[in-house]
């Protein structure tokens, strides 16, 4: 008698994915099974996703909750250095009328003094002046006319006077430059 493996072994021209085919066919899985496992997957995927936005969400506060405190710090405390710097001319300021006996001369110097510490203090905090000299052209931006007088020996829309210094902070302006215009 001759065994199925004999056969196969026998006979060379027999493939053997043919042998397979002819045993059992293979095992589907249950439709029901397939869409519940594909369920579940797709459910473990929304619930991963969904922590991932949860989580994002939370960093998104945590990161605008610093910009407000920065912010807010930046309000309470960005003026500071500039006040260290007025500090040592408000002592100046009150030695000198502490002083009851003094020349002419130390007081002039006192305030030299002094009006050094403040321009000192202004450039430390980027606070320029703005003065433009005589025959200056007129800016709007950093100058504001009082008046407009004829002037034949002067260019019009020129500066004849600064009546008052303005200032500027780094490139924005505090307060304009008041000056005289040639009409």
């Amino acid at each position: 008698m001759t065994s199925p493996h004999d056969s196969a072994d026998a006979n060379p021209h027999v493939d053997p994915a043919q042998t397979q085919q002819n045993a059992e066919p293979a095992v589907e899985l249950d439709p029901i099974a397939q869409l519940q496992a594909e369920l579940a997957a797709a459910q473990a995927q929304v619930s991963e996703q969904r922590d991932q936005v949860l989580r994002a969400h939370a960093e998104m506060e945590n990161v605008r909750r610093r910009a407000q405190e920065e912010v807010s710090k930046a309000r309470k405390f960005g003026i500071e250095s500039f006040a260290e710097s007025m500090v040592p001319v408000k002592d100046s300021l009150e030695a000198a009328l502490a002083l009851t006996e003094q020349t002419t001369e130390n007081m002039r110097d006192g305030i030299e003094m002094t009006l050094k510490q403040l321009v000192s203090g202004f450039e430390r905090n980027h606070l320029k002046e703005i003065a433009p000299e005589k025959g200056t052209k007129f800016d709007p931006h950093h100058h504001q006319a009082i008046a407009s007088v004829p002037t034949p020996d002067q260019e019009s829309n020129t500066v004849i006077q600064t009546l008052q210094k303005g200032y500027l902070i780094t490139d924005r302006v505090l307060r304009p430059a008041l000056v005289t215009v040639a009409a």
